[in-house]
């Protein structure tokens, strides 16, 4: 397979209200599109999960851009690829880091592959589910109550699984009343970094509220003491954060730092690397799901493909497009009906890229031909 031309495009999409985390909050989404295209005509289509700002991770949306173009399209440019794994495994190995940048890459390379094999990505990278559970992720808002018109909404919806995102100060009060309301719905919590091991006796007191698991309560660089905690808890903890590559999951596994992983596609480079932690998972009976980082359409077929695999047993965050954007750049859009999402199985990521409502969000593009 030969890639004649790359094109990048800088895209920004607002959200139909704030998302707030621990680390600030998005009022609107840049992005970067990946599009190759093959000597053949046919494109591939992936997105950078990157933010603007080194807040979830230390890449952002300019150095995606930079290695992309100065050091990952060029490669793929001069080389014929005769499967998508050859990417991190042969052509992007000696280039360390920038996870999100090569998954970018990687993913419109497999995009196309899939396309040309005439075949969903999902059942290309091996999956076997004809549709996925999905849940919903909560950020932080001005009140509970609010908290809880937002769950009620997404349960009448018929979501499978609620992550609130919390904070000291915004944690276990919250959990309470929202299990005084919802006893019995499926609940986690998300810290996205926010605490330390001084912090164990309010994260042990929401062992109290039956709670599926709490994700990466500590640094976002640790396993030390994640596995620290996990002895002291009742709660699974979900690492996130702390995973990118199949040797972190290794370690990770190995020192007990977590019972559970979520997979987010960018974060750990790309999906030949996702799909190894996949099968390292499955040895060790870890349970996967895949996080979501407000993708746009695009990002969110990829999440899909990969979410077919067997051992993602739990509920991800890839909910409707409905939920985030007042319109995506896909036809059709994602749907969610009673809690799940259909697998698309048409060629490639199987959802058709609206190139009039891409040109309406682009802010900037550059394409880049083989020489």
């Amino acid at each position: 397979m030969k890639i004649k031309q790359v094109i990048l495009r800088h895209l920004k999409l607002d959200l139909l209200e704030p998302f707030t985390t621990s680390f600030g909050t998005e009022y609107d989404r840049d992005f970067i599109l990946v599009e190759a295209k093959s000597d053949a005509g046919i494109s591939g289509w992936a997105e950078s999960v990157a933010m603007v700002d080194p807040l979830y991770n230390e890449e952002t949306l300019k150095t995606n851009w930079h290695m992309l173009k100065d050091y990952l399209i060029p490669i793929i440019l001069k080389n014929e690829i005769l499967h998508p794994d050859d990417i991190s495994e042969k052509y992007f190995k000696h280039i360390r880091g920038n996870y999100m940048a090569k998954a970018a890459m990687e993913g419109a390379v497999w995009d196309l592959y899939a396309k040309k094999q005439n075949a969903s990505l999902a059942s290309t990278l091996g999956g076997t589910k004809k549709k996925i559970e999905v849940g919903v992720s909560i950020g932080i808002k001005d009140s509970i109550d609010s908290t809880l018109d937002m769950i009620e909404a997404c349960r009448v919806e018929g979501y499978k699984r609620f992550k609130l995102k919390i904070k000291p100060g915004w944690d276990v009060e919250l959990i309470e009343k929202v299990r005084n309301v919802y006893p019995d719905i499926p609940l986690m919590a998300d810290a996205n970094s926010a605490y330390t091991l001084q912090d164990i006796d309010r994260l042990s007191a929401l062992d109290d509220f039956n709670l599926m698991m709490i994700e990466q309560p500590l640094a976002y660089n640790d396993i030390i003491d994640h596995a620290e905690l996990q002895s002291r808890l009742k709660t699974p903890i979900c690492l996130d954060e702390s995973i990118h590559s199949l040797e972190d999951v290794r370690k990770a596994i190995k020192l007990g730092s977590c019972q559970i992983i979520n997979i987010k596609i960018g974060r750990v480079g790309g999906l030949t690397e996702a799909k190894k932690i996949h099968d390292l998972c499955v040895k060790h009976d870890i349970p996967l799901w895949c996080g979501g980082m407000l993708e746009s359409g695009i990002g969110r077929a990829h999440n899909i493909a990969i979410t077919s695999l067997p051992n993602f047993t739990l509920p991800g965050d890839t909910a409707a497009s409905s939920l985030y954007w007042a319109e995506d750049i896909i036809d059709p859009e994602v749907t969610v009906e009673k809690g799940t999402i259909l697998v698309p199985d048409l060629p490639g990521i199987g959802y058709k890229p609206s190139l009039e409502k891409i040109n309406k969000y682009t802010i900037h593009s550059q394409t880049f031909n083989i020489s």
